[in-house]
């Protein structure tokens, strides 16, 4: 492996992008030829095929895809070096992969704001998604940071707390529960529920709080795709909904939703920060987790506002 270069690692990783050598050898600058002759030496150095040759183009072996693997994680290391290095001189820069589940979208764009307000040099990117989208990109090294509900358990990760994570049931103000107090969780159990998608973190909650009522986590209700679709159709009468405290602030205070008083609600939920622990931790990381840390439940929607009377 002496011989073998970042350039041999560019190539195979151009390969894979591009499917095709002369697209490949475009994308870098390279005549195909040359591209070539830099593949068959990686594949020479391991005496193994990193690709197969095929009229659909040039598709990886388990070997190039091994390869490729390596060179990603090469890569991430490289810009870590360089994000340390710029520490030592006190260069106060560096860039972060925030991923957050979609409940998130609704504050961490606030979040976001006051860290870049501080740390204007550190250059931030966001990717909102799903539970099981947020943890496909923890697995495969897309994100830094991950702000979600429940830690990750498919992939090695440290979870830091950061805030609590209220989780109510809505409906709208003409349903006939909203003057009932101390509502049972068998007698809601009656009602029509709008959930979200197999997976969402605020589904299992609601999978749990319901396990104990017979045959209800059978037929759940309607499944839809995103929070802002379950309140609109909570608002136009089409069932009640189990969903974050904190997606629902606006509709609340505006008089459009109704948190009802189920007996056991609010669930109190945490929010994390989560970070794969075989992730180096670049400065620019340890300095929005601290943020994290010590200010994160500032920029969290006030629950007290929503709902007084549970709030203490």
């Amino acid at each position: 492996m002496r011989n073998l270069t970042l350039k041999h690692f560019k190539t195979v990783q151009a390969i894979i992008k591009c499917g095709k050598i002369v697209s490949a050898a475009k994308m870098l600058g390279l005549s195909p030829p040359a591209l070539t002759i830099q593949l068959r030496q990686v594949e020479e150095e391991f005496q193994l095929a990193l690709f197969d040759r095929t009229s659909d183009g040039m598709r990886p072996t388990a070997a190039g895809r091994a390869f490729v693997e390596t060179a990603q994680v090469i890569e991430e290391h490289l810009g870590l070096l360089e994000d340390k290095m710029d520490a030592i001189k006190g260069v106060r820069t560096g860039s972060l992969r925030l991923g957050v589940v979609s409940t998130a979208k609704y504050f961490a764009p606030r979040l976001m704001a006051a860290f870049m307000k501080d740390h204007p040099d550190i250059d931030m990117r966001l990717a909102i998604g799903n539970r099981a989208q947020t943890i496909d990109n923890l697995r495969n090294h897309d994100i830094d940071i991950a702000l979600m509900g429940r830690p990750a358990k498919e992939v090695p990760v440290r979870a830091s707390v950061f805030g609590d994570h209220p989780l109510v049931i809505i409906a709208p103000p003409d349903h006939p529960l909203v003057a009932a107090r101390d509502i049972s969780k068998e007698r809601i159990a009656e009602e029509h529920f709008l959930i979200r998608e197999p997976g969402s973190g605020t589904r299992i909650s609601l999978e749990i709080f319901l396990s104990d009522v017979p045959g209800r986590i059978d037929d759940l209700g309607v499944e839809m795709a995103s929070n802002e679709t379950i309140k609109q159709a909570v608002m136009a009468g089409l069932g009640i909904a189990f969903i974050s405290a904190h997606t629902i602030a606006a509709e609340t205070e505006a008089g459009r939703l109704v948190i009802l008083d189920v007996v056991g609600m609010p669930i109190r939920r945490q929010w994390f920060s989560v970070m794969r622990t075989d992730h180096a931790i670049s400065p620019a990381m340890a300095t929005f987790n601290d943020f994290l840390m010590r200010k994160g439940a500032m920029y969290l929607p006030l629950f007290g506002k929503l709902y007084p009377d549970k709030a203490g």
